[in-house]
C-alpha cells in the first residue's frame, strides 16, 4: 500500500515539456494546413464578419409604438369607422380589427330563457336545471327551473341576467372592405449603451407622402402605412379564411443596427406571422372572439344595453433588435481565440500520427520521451570522473535544439 501511495506521488509531481518533432509527410503537412486555413475562416467569416464578435452589443433595447387605423367597412347595412370597428381605441401595439359581428340589442336585466344550443340548456324538467346550477357558461345565472309550458319556448332553463339572452347559433355578419383598412405604424426606438434613438421613417417623409403611399418590402420598405390585405398576402391568408378562424397575426419590427457605419443606415425590417398558426386547426380553441357591451338608459329610466360578439383580427406590434460598435475588449478576447484555436490543428493531426499512419511507433518513440532523477544522477557521475568522452557527449546534448525529424531525408555530399 505504501508502494502504491509512494507511486502515486512520483507520479504527480511531475514535469512535462513540449517537445518538437518535424514530420515531413506531404498528407500530414497539407492536412495540418487545410484545418488551419478552416479555423482562420471560420473566425474572419463567422465570427468577426456575421456576428460581429470585434463589437460591443446593446440588446436592451427601449421602444415606443403608436398604430392608427383607418378605414371604412359596412355591416348589416351599415356603414362602420374606426370607432365601431377597431377595439380598444387608445392606438397602442396590441389592438383588433373586427371581422364580423352578433348584435343583441335592447337587452335589460330580468328573467328570460337561455339559448345555447351548444352548452345543452334544454331541459324535460326541473332537475335537469338544477343539476347545471353553478355553471358560469351560459349567459346568466341558472336559477334551476325549466321553462317548457311556454307557448314561445319549450325545454329550457330560465336564467337571470341580461334578457333576451344572446343566440350565436346562426352565423355571425360580415364587415365588408377589411381588406382595405390601413394601419399607421409609428416606432420610435433606442439603444441607451450608446445613446441612440431612431424612428421607423425618415424625417423627411412628410404628411402628403405619408398619405399616399403604402408599405412594400422592395418598392416603398420604409412607409409606414400597411393594408390589412397585403399583410394577408405576405403570411399566406386569404380574408374568407381568416374571418372564418380569425386570429392573431404579429407585426415584427426588427432593428438590427452596425453603429461602426453612419447612424443612418440603421433602419427597421418588417416582418408578418401568424402567431396563433399552432391552433389553427384546433378543434377545441381557434380563432379570436370577445364580447363588448354599449349602456343606454330608456325614457322610463330603464337600464339598457346592446351586446355585440365580435370575431377580430388580434395585431400585435413586436420591437426587436439589438445594435452593435467596435470594442477593444471583445476584439481581442476573440482574436487570442482565434490564435489559441489554430493550435486545434496540430492536436488533430497527432492524432492521424499516432493511429492511422504507418510509422506511428516510430513517432511516438520521438514524442513522447520520460527522463527520471537516474539519468540525472549518472550524467553527474560521468562529469566527475572527468572522461573526457562524457564531456563531449554532454556538450553534444547541451548544444542539441530538442527537434527531431521523421520522414524525407536529404543527402550532404
Amino acid at each position: 500500500m505504501a508502494h502504491r501511495i509512494l507511486h502515486f506521488i512520483t507520479d504527480f509531481f511531475v514535469y512535462e515539456t513540449a517537445k518538437s518533432v518535424v514530420v515531413k509527410s506531404w498528407s500530414v503537412g497539407i492536412i495540418n494546413r487545410v484545418v488551419q486555413l478552416l479555423i482562420i475562416l471560420y473566425f474572419i467569416c463567422w465570427v468577426f464578419m456575421h456576428e460581429k464578435g470585434h463589437q460591443l452589443r446593446d440588446t436592451g433595447i427601449e421602444s415606443a409604438v403608436m398604430t392608427k387605423v383607418k378605414g371604412l367597412g359596412r355591416f348589416d347595412k351599415r356603414v362602420m369607422d374606426v370607432a365601431d370597428y377597431v377595439i380598444p381605441s387608445q392606438g397602442g401595439s396590441s389592438f383588433s380589427v373586427i371581422t364580423s359581428m352578433v348584435i343583441t340589442p335592447n337587452q335589460t336585466q330580468g328573467l328570460c330563457t337561455e339559448t345555447d344550443v351548444k352548452l345543452r340548456f334544454n331541459c324535460t324538467g326541473d332537475d335537469d336545471c338544477m343539476a347545471k346550477m353553478g355553471s358560469n357558461l351560459g349567459n346568466g345565472i341558472i336559477t334551476g327551473k325549466c321553462l317548457n309550458n311556454d307557448k314561445n319556448t319549450t325545454g329550457w332553463c330560465e336564467i337571470e341576467g341580461w334578457c333576451p339572452a344572446e343566440d350565436d347559433n346562426n352565423l355571425a355578419p360580415s364587415v365588408t372592405g377589411v381588406e382595405n383598412f390601413t394601419i399607421f405604424i409609428k416606432n420610435s426606438i433606442r439603444f441607451p449603451l450608446f445613446n441612440v434613438t431612431r424612428g421607423n421613417f425618415p424625417s423627411n417623409l412628410n404628411k402628403d407622402k405619408i398619405r399616399g403611399c403604402h408599405y412594400d418590402p422592395v418598392q416603398n420598405p420604409f412607409c409606414p402605412i400597411f393594408k390589412v390585405g397585403d399583410i394577408l398576402r405576405h403570411i399566406n391568408q386569404s380574408l374568407d379564411s381568416i374571418t372564418k378562424k380569425v386570429g392573431e397575426i404579429g407585426i415584427n419590427i426588427n432593428w438590427k443596427c452596425n453603429l461602426d457605419f453612419n447612424v443612418s443606415h440603421c433602419k427597421p425590417k418588417y416582418f408578418f406571422t401568424r402567431l396563433d398558426a399552432a391552433f389553427e386547426n384546433s378543434s377545441g380553441s381557434n380563432g379570436y372572439n370577445f364580447r363588448f357591451a354599449k349602456y343606454y338608459q330608456s325614457e322610463d329610466g330603464t337600464e339598457r344595453r346592446t351586446l355585440h360578439k365580435a370575431n377580430a383580427i388580434r395585431f400585435e406590434i413586436i420591437v426587436s433588435g439589438d445594435a452593435g460598435k467596435f470594442n477593444t475588449v471583445p476584439f481581442l478576447i476573440n482574436l487570442v481565440a482565434a490564435f489559441t484555436s489554430v493550435g486545434l490543428a496540430t492536436v488533430f493531426c497527432d492524432i492521424i500520427l499516432l493511429n492511422f499512419l504507418k510509422g506511428a511507433e516510430e513517432y511516438k518513440a520521438k514524442k513522447f520521451e520520460e527522463v527520471t532523477d537516474v539519468v540525472y544522477k549518472s550524467a553527474n557521475n560521468r562529469l566527475n570522473e572527468g572522461s573526457q568522452m562524457s564531456l563531449k557527449a554532454m556538450e553534444k546534448r547541451s548544444n542539441d535544439s530538442g527537434t527531431f525529424s521523421i520522414g524525407r531525408q536529404e543527402s550532404h555530399s
